[in-house]
């Protein structure tokens, strides 16, 4: 009975993926350079002096018409020496501003709230976010902003980690194989998730759902923007696979933070629909499967582990390749061995509570 249970489980993730496949896979269209319109970059940085400088040197490198961006660094009341740093970077840099969020909008707080209070004073057609601890490429903004075609409202893209270990490196393989599951889905019509470090959205289309004060508190704001556009049914949601809007971000240094980075992520996820729910189920029903297997002692049960094993290999290995990575076998390793392990955990972390800890806050 439980071998009948596995291979139904394993046949629908299976089917799963490749629908994702397809979804990832589709191409959208682009302006040219003369159309680009006028962006605004905002990032929210809190006690992020050991990363700042990095993530500001790497968006004042930004290949971008200079007459068409501005970049607004929002120092959340850090503690340390992020606002200094700050400020001394973006001296004699004309398209560079700070603000230090000077109220709450609303009901909004922590990031959020920094988050509004920028968008507030910029004046981009479109907006583009990222955090504190990540690194653009240069062409990041012009490869989001080109896809704003007429009746395009949000354009998502891949975020990687830094994968110099294998603690780093299944976090990485972690990032691409939620993000092609988030591109592939969003791509057919049917948005699961999001990632604020790498998304951009229309400025009328965030202003036509009311702004974050608008939207119901969550610890996963970036998906609840989406889902609140998406709802509009105004706008075009899209989620290209293009290597040219990567963004490179710093893994969790410790199993701690890497906990409540998962139960924030999980405690968001918690508000998804019941097709969200469904590509949950069997994903978990396939770990499940995958971790009793080595006390079942049949062909079938590890034949379909190994299976399982192949299909994650095959699903992130060309994304990999489209977005000029290298996939480490030995990360891919670590990942599969966690990702077992924290889809089957995760439920009993999520459901007791909603408590989240995250950048010195408690939510």
């Amino acid at each position: 009975m439980f071998e009948i249970i596995f291979v139904i489980a394993v046949s629908l993730y299976f089917l799963e993926l490749i629908i994702f496949t397809v979804g990832v896979g589709k191409k959208y269209k682009k302006l040219d350079d003369e159309n680009l319109p006028f962006i605004s970059v905002v990032v929210a940085a809190r006690n992020e002096e050991d990363n700042i400088i990095d993530c500001m040197t790497s968006l004042n490198n930004l290949i971008y018409p200079e007459d068409k961006i501005e970049i607004i660094i929002v120092n959340d009341h850090s503690t340390d020496s992020t606002g200094n740093l700050i400020e001394s970077f973006i001296k004699n840099k004309p398209k560079f501003k700070t603000v230090v969020p000077g109220e709450s909008i609303g009901h909004l707080k922590g990031k959020t709230n920094a988050l509004a209070n920028a968008i507030k004073i910029s004046q981009g057609e479109v907006l583009l976010t990222t955090d504190a601890d990540c690194i653009v490429s240069p062409t990041w903004a012009k490869t989001l902003a080109s896809y704003y075609q007429d009746d395009v409202g949000f354009v998502g893209g891949f975020t990687t980690q830094y994968d110099s270990s294998a603690f780093e490196g299944m976090q990485a393989i972690d990032f691409v194989y939620l993000l092609t599951v988030a591109a592939g889905s969003i791509n057919l019509g049917k948005p699961l998730s999001c990632i604020g470090n790498n998304m951009s959205y229309r400025r009328s289309a965030y202003l036509a759902v009311g702004g974050y004060e608008s939207l119901p508190f969550s610890v996963t704001e970036d998906f609840k923007l989406l889902m609140a556009i998406h709802d509009l049914k105004k706008y075009k949601i899209i989620y290209p696979l293009d290597g040219e809007g990567l963004v490179t971000s710093k893994a969790c240094p410790d199993w701690k933070t890497l906990f409540w980075q998962k139960k924030r992520w999980g405690v968001g996820g918690k508000e998804s629909d019941f097709i969200g729910y469904m590509v949950l189920v069997w994903g978990y029903l396939s770990s499940v499967a995958v971790l009793l297997t080595p006390f079942l002692f049949t062909s079938v049960a590890l034949y379909l582990s190994i299976f399982k094993f192949g299909v994650d290999y095959f699903f992130v290995k060309p994304i990999f390749n489209k977005l000029n990575l290298k996939l480490k076998f030995t990360h891919f390793l670590a990942f599969e061995i966690y990702f077992v392990f924290y889809v089957i955990l995760l439920p009993f972390i999520v459901l007791p509570n909603k408590k989240v800890k995250w950048k010195g806050r408690t939510f």
